[in-house]
């Protein structure tokens, strides 16, 4: 069986890191990313690190004819990963439709694709949004759904939904995995989160402040029922979370799996506060974080943790970052942005 596999995506924060680790366990691969959420220059990092060039296709996965011939180009596709959506939480509250539109004809469209040229191997990025607001923490694969707290978390909800009902009717094969807060950056420092515009997820926030993009940063809440008033978060290191991607497709290809669709929480397993994930990047970069306590943001839960057993025991994961090397990988690589900041800045100055 070819081992291509077709990484949508694939110029993004975790999809250009798992690029890299499938790369380096033995698989081809091809990218589909039409870059209105990415750079395309990410690619040089991740051929630096791996010492191969990756093809990536600008496409819309939202136009069905274009995304059509990319497989019939590549008729020996294998699997594929998806990642392709938009992911910001506020901006999804603000303007639902434009989040249903794109996360879900995306990939409608890829399914067709998908049932067309029995694909059968099929790796979803989905999110712990799906559990919604939990009753009790950690967060099982079994623990049910509650309603999501934003359309993005919907779209995830209906993203794999659509997915189980699909693959019951095709002899084909899935993985979701759902995965908690992932941060840092490569260890090399050449592949890193690129946020368009001012950044929505708290660890690039904390980095570009630190750096003095951002004057200071907000603390969205201190009221909340947790242990300093701050939401709790799992966070996990994005290398961690590429990996899985990894184990996932050899997980199907050596047909280990029990059910058509198979479901897997991606977290370090630890819950950490906003406010104690701030003192973890203080403590690894020697700085003062200025920051002040703000109203709570629309869209965000109050606490969430996974219980990543699963995963361990089935696909073979283990993640190896702790929470103080994620914040120094990320801090490293904020650092790398702005030695680099022209090399950059052309794909992101029309945000800024």
């Amino acid at each position: 069986m070819s081992k291509k596999i077709l990484v949508t995506g694939g110029c993004g924060y975790i999809g250009s890191h798992t690029i890299v680790d499938l790369l380096e366990n033995g698989f081809e691969v091809v990218s589909v990313d039409n870059n209105s959420r990415s750079n395309p220059r990410i690619m040089e990092g991740v051929e630096k690190i791996t010492g191969k060039k990756v093809k990536n296709y600008k496409v819309d996965l939202c136009n069905f004819d274009d995304t059509y011939a990319i497989f019939q180009e590549n008729e020996d596709i294998s699997g594929i990963i998806h990642f392709a959506a938009y992911k910001a939480v506020g901006e999804s509250v603000e303007n639902p439709l434009m989040y249903f539109e794109n996360n879900l004809v995306s990939l409608i469209n890829l399914l067709k694709c998908v049932q067309e040229f029995q694909l059968p191997h099929f790796v979803f990025s989905s999110s712990c949004t799906v559990y919604g607001n939990p009753d009790e923490v950690p967060v099982t694969e079994k623990t049910p759904p509650k309603p999501a707290e934003s359309p993005y978390g919907y779209t995830k909800q209906m993203g794999e939904q659509i997915i189980n009902e699909l693959f019951k009717s095709i002899p084909l094969h899935c993985i979701l995995l759902r995965y908690f807060n992932p941060v840092g950056a490569h260890p090399s420092t050449l592949i890193g989160e690129l946020p368009v515009g001012k950044p929505a997820n708290l660890v690039p926030v904390i980095t570009q402040t630190a750096i003095g993009k951002l004057p200071q940063m907000y603390v969205h809440g201190d009221d909340y029922p947790t242990r300093d008033g701050s939401c709790v978060r799992d966070y996990v290191h994005v290398s961690d979370i590429a990996h899985a991607h990894t184990l996932a497709i050899e997980y199907l290809v050596n047909n280990k799996n029990q059910f058509p669709c198979e479901v897997f929480n991606l977290g370090l397993g630890n819950g950490v506060t906003v406010l104690e994930a701030i003192k973890a990047f203080e403590k690894v970069s020697g700085l003062e974080l200025n920051y002040t306590i703000g109203p709570r943001r629309p869209g965000d839960v109050i606490a969430i943790y996974a219980d990543n057993n699963l995963a361990r025991t089935k696909l073979g994961w283990s993640p190896n970052y702790s929470l103080e090397d994620m914040m120094l990988t990320a801090w490293k690589w904020e650092q790398k942005l702005k030695i680099d900041e022209k090399f950059y800045n052309g794909k992101f100055s029309q945000f800024n």
